[in-house]
């Protein structure tokens, strides 16, 4: 089977504010380039152990998320090679996710791992803010993250090209970064507490 030569993944929940970072980026890239054949953007979100025939089938993996290195939130860190499945542990917001070491793992016992793995990771700081969009240090760092992947492709071999006319889809129009940050309800019309009991209170008020 003929291998992927450049898989993009971005990874997280968009959901849950800056764990959508990874998601946002690959969004963004898709948005603003056409890539050259060999080179796949893809939304990895929460799949989990669902990617690990994507990356075992591929040469090369970018791979976009929000890590908690224990930097400034927004701070932009690059990591390589054996150093990715120390850092590739991202805060699973239920026991049914899998981190990505676990899929780098999986994949190396198909025997076909990627000969290069690249993790482009951020500092969130905020992942408990269900239905928030991106806090705004994490946000002031997405264009410096979509420089890195395309500096990254470019020394892969791929060059990617600047759009000339609107593209991409690769989101559903209502998970858009525009339209899903705009569209949220206020916190006074959507409880963002996570207890039922108080949401019972306010509406028992309200009746």
């Amino acid at each position: 089977m003929a291998r992927t030569p450049a898989l993009v993944l971005g990874i997280g929940n968009l959901l849950w504010a800056d764990e959508g970072f990874g998601v946002r980026c690959v969004e963004a890239l898709d948005e603003r380039f056409e890539f050259p054949d060999g080179v796949v953007v893809m939304d990895g979100g929460t799949q989990g152990l669902g990617l690990v025939h994507d990356v075992a089938s591929a040469e090369r993996v970018l791979v976009l998320d929000a890590i908690d290195f224990g930097d400034d939130p927004g701070t932009l860190r690059v990591i390589e090679g054996d150093d990715v499945p120390t850092y590739a542990i991202a805060k699973k917001m239920s026991m049914h996710q899998t981190g990505f070491q676990d899929v780098l793992a999986a994949a190396s016992l198909l025997g076909s791992s990627p000969a290069e793995v690249v993790l482009i990771g951020v500092q969130p700081r905020d992942l408990e803010d269900f239905g928030g969009a991106l806090t705004a240090p994490v946000a002031s760092r997405l264009d410096d993250a979509v420089a890195l992947a395309v500096e990254r492709l470019r020394g892969w071999g791929f060059t990617p090209k600047p759009r000339t006319v609107a593209g991409g889809a690769l989101l559903a129009k209502s998970l858009g970064r525009t339209a899903y940050e705009s569209g949220r309800p206020s916190a006074q019309d959507a409880c963002r507490i996570g207890d039922i009991r108080l949401l019972a209170a306010h509406l028992a008020k309200e009746s």
